[in-house]
């Protein structure tokens, strides 16, 4: 897989960095974004332009997608003038955005049935992962196509595990996305609780750091929560929409999600007070609102 060009679709806040490692690893990349800025500064690293997804398919062997929703996903890979109208037999579909289950299972259906092999890997990490290159990489396929392409995903990540058949990587997400979630919440609910009976928040955040209560959200965002300090590392409304299909995740599976489900109602309210452009962080916003707790600093989105 060393000696063959990749597609990437998909140059956010997460797929620019991602496409960027690979360009540094010596990686020819042909590249894919309806933000012609994003396209143009992978162009400037060595990269090259495809006008559609099409384009993308006709002129690799692997092509990468990172995009933020199902319908997304579906229209790039299925559409008119997707992957499937460009893809040749024994190509490889490798989706890396977060998406529902069902849609992840019907691409690699219908991919497959023109022999393109695909596997669904979302990814953990945040922006942050991204640019280090330290992304958990939770993998559906089969073990031949992930061993094929696993050299790759060490350009990208660190943690990178085969969880099962196609739709296991966004099982596994979804897993994921749930503890971020409610552990967001739960680091929420305790600034807000210590700051309003009058400690410094930055004493909760340096004393909980290093305790049992220590966590991924208090070392990455700890202390930029406290701060007010919101500019997006993951989008506060891209939370709100994995919970969404969580929420059906479970229903599809039988799966009471309680706890889920009073946080998926807290990021609803934080969309109806429309800070979906917030870090997923943000959510600390909306505990203060329900508290009465003044916010330290006004919130920023800036990156």
């Amino acid at each position: 897989m060393d000696k063959h060009r990749i597609g990437f679709i998909g140059l956010g806040i997460m797929g620019r960095p991602m496409a960027g490692h690979l360009l540094a690893a010596g990686y020819e990349l042909v590249v894919h974004d309806l933000d012609r800025t994003a396209v143009d500064s992978l162009v400037a690293a060595g990269a090259k332009a495809a006008a559609s997804p099409r384009e993308v398919a006709q002129q690799t062997t692997l092509m990468i997608t990172m995009l933020p929703d199902s319908p997304d996903v579906e229209a790039v890979a299925l559409g008119e003038d997707g992957l499937i109208a460009g893809a040749t037999a024994g190509a490889i579909h490798v989706d890396m955005s977060t998406i529902a289950p069902s849609v992840a299972i019907r691409v690699n259906h219908v991919l497959g049935q023109k022999g393109v092999r695909c596997l669904d890997a979302p990814v953990s990490g945040g922006d942050v992962g991204a640019q280090k290159a330290t992304l958990s990489i939770m993998v559906g396929g089969d073990q031949a196509t992930f061993d094929e392409v696993l050299p790759i995903f060490r350009v990208m990540g660190k943690n990178i595990v085969l969880c099962g058949p196609a739709g296991s990587g966004q099982i596994v997400k979804a897993c994921n996305q749930v503890l971020v979630a409610v552990t967001i919440a739960g680091v929420s609910e305790a600034l807000v609780l210590g700051a309003k009976a009058g400690v410094d928040p930055l004493k909760i955040v340096q004393v909980l750091s290093g305790g049992l209560a220590r966590c991924g959200i208090l070392e990455n965002r700890g202390q930029r929560m406290v701060k007010g300090d919101f500019a997006p590392g993951f989008r506060l409304r891209l939370h709100h929409k994995d919970l969404n299909i969580i929420m059906r995740t479970g229903n599809d599976y039988q799966v009471p999600l309680p706890v889920t489900s009073v946080v998926h109602e807290l990021f609803t309210a934080a969309m109806g007070k429309q800070r979906g452009e917030l870090d997923h962080s943000g959510l600390l916003t909306v505990l203060e609102d329900l508290a009465g707790q003044e916010a330290r600093t006004q919130p920023t989105t800036e990156a």
